[in-house]
């Protein structure tokens, strides 16, 4: 029987917070998901990595790590003052706490259908030892728990973010996060960039209707977060130029096209003060451009022999 260990990060929020109304969805749907995963062949384990101060929330089916004891903020002076903790320090605490095959991250706010562990499981029998599932976004009308079934219905639509996360646990230790925090781009990003250096086969999955997020709102799209966001580019940046120097290749389209998003990110939220990033995610974003072009030049000349085989096959056969 395959086991898969979930954790999640929950946290104690006012009522004017997104949260508050998308956590009580998620424990839901995850208990769920537990129990049609426990008739299919597939044990899993749920757990959360938690604050002191946020223990009154977590529901009882979900194992407790033991508490968290920093934040972004022991760090850094940050013009707003957000709790929010490291991802190594979540993902250390589902290592030391499960011997489960598999792992699986999602933030907070992400819910998931019954059946999304038994697709995980068929889908790492497929070969994929590392994946990625982005999210739907559906109607942020739902208020409450009751109304999940509803929310299971909606097909709504697609979503391009990195919110779920799978690899195994013999991965983990070949991870690089350094300081990369929660809550901030592109912590996404770092965590895929850990996922594709990791695995022997790796997949984003962009398409299945297996995880959800009510709405599209998100309070870092409001730029009041670039300095945490900054904090974030510079360690996933980090990670990146540590797997580099461990001989791995960055002259591929999936490394490359991180860069290019991460220039308009940089550009969008006005990150410009630090020279060094801006200068990296230039030189990064012109080989981008550069594979692109060379991408489309093989296209032109497939598309061109192609053309000329047709081409001599009909005048063949007119000779003929």
């Amino acid at each position: 029987m395959m086991r898969i260990a979930h954790i999640i990060n929950p946290v104690i929020v006012g009522e004017s917070s997104d949260l508050f109304i998308a956590q009580p969805i998620t424990f839901d749907s995850l208990k769920v998901a537990q129990e049609y995963a426990s008739n299919h062949g597939v044990k899993v384990e749920l757990y959360s990595s938690q604050f002191s101060e946020d223990h009154e929330i977590i529901p009882e089916y979900l194992i407790k790590t033991p508490d968290l004891t920093r934040s972004i903020l022991d760090l850094g002076d940050f013009k707003i003052k957000r709790k929010l903790p490291f991802i190594k320090d979540i993902l250390d605490r589902l290592n030391q706490a499960s011997d489960a095959d598999y792992f699986v991250y999602t933030n907070v706010d992400i819910a998931v259908v019954p059946h999304f562990y038994v697709v995980v499981a068929e889908l790492i029998a497929q070969g994929y030892d590392s994946l990625v599932i982005n999210r739907r976004t559906i109607s942020q009308n739902y208020k409450t728990p009751q109304e999940i079934h509803l929310m299971y219905s909606e097909i709504g639509t697609n979503h391009p973010g990195y919110d779920c996360f799978i690899f195994s646990k013999n991965s983990y230790k070949n991870f690089s996060l350094f300081n990369t925090f929660i809550g901030a781009i592109p912590v996404g990003a770092c965590l895929l960039i850990n996922l594709y250096y990791t695995s022997k086969s790796f997949k984003v999955f962009k398409d299945l209707h297996l995880t959800f997020h009510l709405g599209d709102d998100g309070f870092w799209k409001t730029g009041k977060l670039n300095d945490y966001e900054l904090f974030n580019i510079r360690e996933t940046n980090a990670t990146l130029e540590q797997f580099i120097a461990q001989g791995k290749s960055i002259d591929n389209q999936f490394i490359l096209k991180y860069y290019n998003e991460l220039y308009h990110k940089v550009s969008q939220a006005n990150l410009n003060n630090s020279i060094a990033i801006n200068k990296l995610i230039y030189r990064k974003s012109l080989l981008y451009l550069y594979y692109k072009i060379i991408g489309l030049s093989n296209r032109l000349k497939t598309l061109s022999l192609r053309i000329k085989n047709k081409l001599d096959l009909e005048t063949n056969e007119k000779v003929i």
